[in-house]
């Protein structure tokens, strides 16, 4: 009976009832509240959870279609740079990682270059893909900011970088730490030409990037929420011995203290970037701008308060609605 009752009887079932075939992953949860949310309404609202507000991971490719006039844009070609140069081995071969990791994301390394416009306005934009090994900054990244930065200074438009990082790509060792200067010159070049340079720092954004070009912009922008640090909380307490503040290293907090410029929304990171390449490069002024910061202003300073009467945090001040377009 036992034989009957678990092979015959599910295999009957089986054949009768087929499975059908469901996509998997149709729910993503909120590492915040824990709510289950339907991911289409996450892609339909620029991943950001709609109750919670926490801002989750984005394609480079979604960032740039909800970003750029009409979601239209260009791709840059990097040059190539050399594989697995030191053929670092660990529990996978360095240059397998990276097949693997080509085959999952669909690019060549972790930064994308395009141009596109914004507002009606030429720009030059490099995302970040925390999905290839973590954003790391190696040789082919490297590479990719450095002609996102030479891309601007010859067609003459401002420079919006989004940052998600983990550091530098140890894989690469010495090589992928040169980048730091590397990418440093490549930004005073584009200071030269007298280009604004605008930075986007997205959680996370940590280690030899924050300490080399996502620190050198003109205007500093910063997702709520996001991790911002060079060395991690906890290496940090275990070395001063002392217990970090609340909040430390996230975005709000380094606003207080003067790291970053603003803490932005997601969904008004479009209308804020074209306001200030608006300023800084002294174009005529632009209507469409203007209402669409206005109207982002108030509804997120609305949100804002309703958040922060729930939660009932008084540990970090709101900071100003004029600077602060959450």
């Amino acid at each position: 009976m036992n034989w009957i009752d678990n092979f015959v009887r599910p295999k009957i079932r089986s054949i009768l009832n087929p499975k059908r075939d469901t996509p998997e992953n149709l729910w993503v949860k909120d590492p915040e509240s824990g709510e289950m949310v339907f991911y289409r309404d996450l892609e339909a609202n620029q991943w950001v959870v709609p109750n919670s507000g926490y801002h989750m991971k984005i394609k480079p490719v979604d960032r740039l279609a909800t970003f750029l006039d009409d979601g239209k844009y260009d791709l840059v070609p990097v040059p190539s740079a050399p594989q697995d140069p030191l053929k670092f081995r660990a529990q996978k071969r360095y240059i397998d990682q990276l097949k693997e990791n080509r085959a999952k994301t669909g690019y060549d390394d972790a930064v994308l270059v395009a141009t596109g416009k914004l507002y009606e306005r030429a720009v030059t934009v490099a995302v970040q893909d925390f999905d290839f090994l973590a954003g790391s900054l190696g040789m082919a990244a490297g590479q990719g900011i450095i002609t996102g930065l030479e891309t601007a200074v010859r067609l003459k438009t401002p420079f919006i970088l989004f940052v998600a990082s983990g550091g530098a790509r140890m894989q690469e060792g010495v090589l992928g730490l040169m980048q730091m200067p590397r990418t440093t010159v490549a930004v005073l070049r584009l200071r030269e030409a007298g280009l604004p340079f605008f930075v986007v720092l997205t959680n996370p954004t940590t280690g030899g990037v924050t300490a080399s070009y996502a620190m050198l912009g003109d205007v500093h922008l910063a997702e709520p929420g996001a991790l911002i640090g060079f060395a991690g909380q906890r290496v940090i307490e275990q070395t001063i011995r002392e217990k970090l503040p609340k909040g430390f290293q996230r975005s709000e907090y380094l606003y207080q203290h003067g790291m970053v410029d603003m803490v932005v929304h997601r969904h008004n990171l479009r209308s804020t970037i074209g306001s200030l390449a608006a300023i800084l490069t002294k174009a005529p002024p632009n209507d469409a701008i203007t209402a669409s910061s206005t109207k982002a202003i108030t509804a997120q300073a609305s949100l804002r308060d309703a958040a922060m009467a729930a939660e009932g945090d008084d540990d970090i001040e709101p900071p100003a609605a004029a600077a602060h377009a959450e």
